[in-house]
């Protein structure tokens, strides 16, 4: 099963419910995302992507993974 671009906004919105959200791609396998969250205040540009990735639960992992890749940006609100 192939994923849409607000698939994988839903399933960040579900950790990052403030967050301003962009995703964008058309293939159902790659995509490109913005997360600009105030939880990610403080944090490295590390940490923040390992955040959203968690909140993927599961969807880039191993070979059978549905989101084969997901250029992301991270930042807190200005």
């Amino acid at each position: 099963m192939s994923l849409e671009a607000q698939d994988i906004a839903a399933l960040i919105r579900a950790s990052f419910p403030d967050a301003k959200i962009e995703v964008q791609g058309d293939d159902g396998q790659h995509f490109s995302a913005m997360v600009e969250d105030e939880s990610f205040r403080g944090k490295n540009r590390v940490q923040q992507q390992r955040a959203v990735y968690a909140a993927l639960k599961g969807k880039m992992d191993g070979p059978n993974g549905e989101l084969h890749a997901l250029a992301l940006t991270t930042r807190a609100p200005d």
